[in-house]
């Protein structure tokens, strides 16, 4: 594809983009497909896959409690259970307000490491990298922003998210549909957003804006950025999904480049 030559041209050190057919095949890359970057908040789609089977095998439940009182899983992985930017400080009755929470993120892989007995890190290495073969990733952090992979890895977890294998499909059209519509919050980089609507643990682009994938981007695609640079969409109406990793943290640079990038590529599926 030429649209991914782009690559080259950021203003980074080292990027690598991947863009994955809803068969799973790679269409297009450029960048080092085997190096490792720090992926920030994407990590969070990892931790989120990891909930999705857990829930799927039982271990815990979308209506049970956790975290803040009056709070179950759902509001955690949502973003609305009221917990703090980056603390475990109560700012809100659960399912009110959209506050994008890093200690949410936080809990959650707590509840799920205490239903069923394994550190979240090795239940997310068993649930969801060994078996798509992301041998090079792993959680060596928090689980809401700690993760290290390499686009070559992320490539598969984007095919898995087209043609789940890990979970039911119906599971992830749930996860990917709007939670707690009708929610306004801020979009961290981006600022206030009217209808800022998430699914369980996947951001959901609708009809936001400014955003960081395209003007082009269907209203059903889902993903997440991360403050290190780094960036995860699915586009279910392109049939397609895009990752991009850097090594330069998100900034100005990211605000211009990605979302003409991501049209690039739309344009050219």
């Amino acid at each position: 594809m030429e649209s991914v030559r782009a690559v080259a041209e950021w203003p980074v050190d080292n990027a690598a983009v991947a863009v994955v057919s809803a068969a799973g095949a790679v269409v297009g890359s450029a960048g080092p497909q085997q190096r490792e970057f720090k992926l920030a908040s994407v990590t969070k789609l990892l931790t989120a896959y990891a909930t999705l089977v857990a829930v799927e095998e039982g271990a815990v439940e979308w209506d049970q409690p956790a975290g803040p009182e009056g709070a179950t899983v759902r509001h955690l992985i949502a973003h609305v259970s009221g917990l703090a930017f980056d603390e475990h400080k109560v700012m809100a009755k659960p399912g009110t307000r959209r506050m994008y929470s890093n200690a949410g993120f936080e809990v959650l892989a707590d509840t799920v490491h205490e239903a069923s007995g394994i550190p979240f890190a090795e239940y997310l290495t068993e649930a969801v990298l060994a078996p798509l073969g992301m041998e090079s990733s792993r959680l060596a952090g928090t689980a809401g922003a700690g993760a290290v992979s390499t686009c070559a890895d992320l490539a598969r977890f984007a095919a898995e998210l087209q043609s789940p294998t890990l979970v039911s499909r119906s599971t992830v059209d749930e996860a990917t549909s709007v939670a707690f519509p009708g929610m306004s919050g801020v979009l961290p980089g981006y600022g206030y957003q009217k209808d800022n609507d998430w699914g369980l643990g996947f951001e959901i682009r609708d009809h936001k804006g400014p955003h960081w994938t395209g003007e082009n981007s269907s209203p059903a695609t889902f993903g997440h950025f991360g403050q290190s640079g780094t960036f995860l969409w699915v586009d279910p109406d392109a049939g397609a999904a895009c990752v991009a990793l850097a090594d330069r943290a998100f900034g100005q640079w990211a605000i211009d480049t990605w979302p003409d990038f991501t049209d690039a590529v739309l344009a050219e599926l």
